[in-house]
């Protein structure tokens, strides 16, 4: 499933679907909103270009992993901290593909998806964060 979602993401039910005969390792990664000076964060997506670029990726990454199935749910709107931003799981044959994958998935979501974050801090101000910026890398 790639999806974006003002919801809470099913971390679970994403797992379960990763669960295949032909799958030894699935990987998780969850990223959340961690304190970094600000109350809250916003983020933007043009939705018909970020599904599109997700599953490319997903594609991509199936193909240059050998991955079984990957998952990957972004959130939208606002966030508080600790919530759940994005959700990307990937099933493989062996652990080393499935953390592979996952890995490249990140940092090409950061890198291309476009998808754009504001941090609200404690004054009121927002700081803008685009695809591609430095400070996206965590």
């Amino acid at each position: 499933m790639i999806g974006i979602t003002r919801d809470d993401i099913d971390i679970p039910a994403l797992i379960e679907r990763a669960r295949r005969p032909e799958t030894g390792g699935i990987v998780t990664f969850i990223g959340t909103v961690r304190d970094d000076g600000f109350e809250a964060l916003e983020l933007e997506v043009c939705e018909e270009v970020a599904i599109r670029d997700l599953n490319r990726i997903a594609a991509e990454a199936t193909e240059k992993f050998s991955l079984t199935s990957v998952e990957i749910i972004h959130r939208s709107g606002r966030l508080a901290l600790t919530e759940t931003i994005v959700a990307i799981v990937c099933g493989a044959g062996h652990r080393q593909e499935a953390f592979s994958g996952c890995s490249w998935i990140l940092e090409e979501i950061k890198a291309y998806v476009p998808i754009w974050k504001k941090d609200l801090g404690e004054a009121g101000d927002w700081h803008f964060q685009s695809p591609g910026d430095q400070s996206l890398k965590s």
